[in-house]
């Protein structure tokens, strides 16, 4: 297996143009009150954009994240903690927000004239929530240098992206071809994927990256999510696998998937995108660190290893729920064992609700299961690994606080949720 020829690409930060001075003054007495709105000027934008454009919310954006409020949360209170970082002494660099965005955009093919469409509505639903009163045409002007601030970074960045891929901008979408269909448990299902005849063969990607997969719905709308790539590149072959979102509302892509992609389907993908991704050309150990169905970047990073880099120390801390019905974790096992010893490679599972059946049964001790909450302070993480993080909300913040006791570095630390908001994760 040859390596990727790059790492990942991370957004470049256009420092020496800050804003102007005045604009940053009213940006800092105007924070407080934005900030305690956003709640009604999220809505307000979507109604305002959708209404002008409805394909957006019935082919681009998730309706499901919509109709619960989440998305709206994560893309108008973007601008308002880019503005914070933009004004406030000493704050973190935007990069890693700026990277995560960028890298979804780029999955979704959006173009540089989106982001006209987005300052319009996202402008007149502020003045609609404060008042033109309140949004004088010196506010609306610093609030716009920032929104275009913001955009003009990522607009570099996605063309880079796009560049990197040898497309032209927006044009990420491809015809895959399903040529195998397997039941990892009863809610996830994983589809191996390989290009339609006369097509070009799916390119390789950088383990821990993920694509968007396009479903048409029954009622003709083109919803697109984004799944991990489950396993190594290589040989033009991708996998995703695909948990079954039974919550209420119920998932609408995922169900779809579930119920009708069968071998010999077609189905539209996009090219492979994300920055919580291994870095092929370190030799330092890695530390795997997930839960649920947010081992499937893991698995991927994984494989690779195996693959590839079989001397490289990895550690595998994976929870779950019934032991007997894991997705993938046998996968995780049978790869991990099969890994030179001393390359000290080990893994550790904790299932919260049955070990009647134990996956690493059999197998030396090296490779361990329990019942019980996963705990990093007893895995003696290596100096200077590399920490890999992927699962809900409440599991990472639980796991980026006991890295953080065990002194793991934060700059060592990378991690996903698999929700539009995962970019808050470092400020909340």
């Amino acid at each position: 297996m040859s390596l990727p020829l790059a790492p990942v690409r991370r957004p470049q930060l256009d420092l020496e143009a800050p804003l102007a001075p005045a604009h940053e003054q009213i940006i800092r007495a105007t924070l407080p009150v934005v900030g305690e709105h956003i709640g009604q000027i999220a809505p307000a934008f979507y109604r305002r954009m959708f209404a002008a454009r409805p394909e957006l919310l019935r082919d681009t954006f998730n309706r499901g994240n919509q109709a619960q409020g989440t998305q709206q949360k994560a893309l108008a209170s973007s601008v308002a903690t880019y503005a914070t970082l933009l004004v406030t002494p000493d704050a973190p660099s935007p990069r890693e927000l700026l990277g995560r965005i960028g890298h979804k955009h780029a999955s979704l093919g959006i173009t540089e004239d989106q982001y006209q469409i987005v300052h319009e509505h996202l402008m007149a639903a502020i003045v609609e929530v404060l008042g033109a009163d309140v949004v004088t045409a010196e506010i609306g002007e610093a609030w716009s240098a920032v929104y275009w601030h913001m955009a003009r970074t990522l607009i570099a960045f996605e063309k880079d992206l796009y560049a990197d891929a040898g497309v032209e901008p927006g044009d990420v979408f491809r015809t895959a071809v399903v040529t195998r269909r397997v039941e990892e448990s009863s809610t996830v299902a994983s589809f191996e994927l390989m290009a339609a005849d006369g097509e070009a063969a799916l390119p390789d990607f950088v383990p821990g990256q993920y694509i968007s997969v396009g479903a048409r719905l029954a009622d003709g709308a083109r919803q697109l999510r984004q799944y991990s790539l489950s396993a190594a590149p290589g040989e033009g072959r991708w996998r995703i696998s695909v948990r079954r979102e039974d919550g209420t509302p119920a998932g609408e892509v995922s169900t779809h998937l579930h119920q009708n992609l069968q071998e010999g389907d077609a189905l539209q993908v996009t090219l492979p995108y994300g920055d919580l991704a291994l870095d092929p050309h370190s030799t330092d150990p890695v530390v795997l660190v997930s839960a649920g169905i947010g081992v499937t970047p893991m698995l991927g990073m994984l494989r690779y290893i195996a693959a590839a880099q079989s001397d490289r120390q990895v550690i595998v801390l994976h929870a779950d729920g019934d032991a007997a019905d894991s997705a993938l974790v046998r996968e995780l096992v049978d790869t991990v064992a099969d890994l030179p010893e001393h390359s000290g490679s080990r893994l550790h599972l904790w299932f919260s609700s049955s070990m009647a059946s134990d996956p690493c049964a059999g197998h030396d001790d090296r490779l361990a299961a329990r019942e019980g909450r996963l705990q990093i302070a007893a895995e003696h993480i290596p100096e200077g690994a590399e920490v890999y993080l992927c699962g809900a909300h409440g599991f990472l913040q639980g796991a980026r606080q006991q890295l953080a006791e065990v002194g793991v570095a934060e700059e060592n630390v990378h991690f996903e949720l698999f929700a539009p908001n995962d970019w808050l994760l470092p400020g909340n």
